[in-house]
């Protein structure tokens, strides 16, 4: 029986292998390990605010390879499993490489940008002095806890790096089919990919209770995909364009 990672180019199948044992430690720390709460691996190598206590400079690196719980890294992996090989074919593995992890760090800068006026908003600066004292937050009111959460927040995924890569997936392959959930019938890639990017938006933007996902990280991660793209003037083949 063939393996499913035969076919599949070195650099998409090693970051698959890659992501997938650093999800296992996670697994020991099977309780609240999503925010980081219980998971000493989430917290050391998630990504935190970078004038949080908790923020170390591997983070923006790590952090990618971190995940907060079962449906985040199928999805995530299933992604770059479907996606990843055939744009890798394009973009030559190299380039493919510094594509994969130039989206995902652009996806934390906006994030961190859009945490930043968040925290303007509520100080007056992009920082707090003494962060590592409760004190420091409680002068701030009833904006106490959510400036808690901003320094005490992870954030983990590889979801930014995957939305640049959807985004070049639908760039150079704009007319592939693809089968997406409830919806019977094949929808082309220059479609469905730009609706999904406006429902990220529309949902880091009304900030909705109870939704911990960084919206705008993914938004960062299609930014950065979508100027590579134009940057490195990348076209796919011509039966698909």
């Amino acid at each position: 029986m063939q393996s499913p990672f035969a076919n599949l180019p070195p650099v998409v199948k090693n970051l698959l292998i890659i992501n997938i044992l650093c999800f296992l430690p996670s697994l020991y720390y099977s309780h609240g390990f999503a925010d980081g709460a219980n998971d000493p691996v989430g917290a050391m190598f998630g990504v935190y605010y970078f004038n949080s206590p908790l923020f170390k400079p591997w983070q923006p690196i790590t952090y990618m390879f971190m995940h907060g719980g079962w449906m985040h890294i199928i999805f995530n992996m299933f992604a770059l499993y479907s996606f990843g090989g055939i744009v890798e074919y394009v973009m030559g593995s190299k380039r493919f490489l510094a594509f994969y992890f130039i989206c995902g760090i652009g996806a934390l800068v906006l994030q961190m940008m859009v945490q930043a006026y968040e925290v303007h908003a509520i100080t007056g600066h992009i920082s707090i002095a003494s962060p590592e004292l409760d004190s420091s937050y409680l002068i701030y009111g009833s904006q106490a806890q959510k400036l808690y959460d901003i320094y005490h927040g992870t954030m983990v995924g590889a979801s930014g790096a995957i939305f640049g890569l959807l985004i070049a997936f639908g760039m150079l392959y704009p007319n592939a089919e693809l089968m997406i959930m409830f919806i019977p019938v094949p929808v082309k890639a220059k479609y469905i990919i730009p609706v999904y990017v406006l429902i990220e938006l529309s949902l880091g933007v009304g900030q909705f209770g109870g939704d911990n996902v960084a919206h705008f990280a993914h938004l960062g991660g299609a930014i950065l995909g979508f100027i590579l793209v134009k940057t490195w003037r990348l076209q796919g083949p011509r039966d698909f364009i």
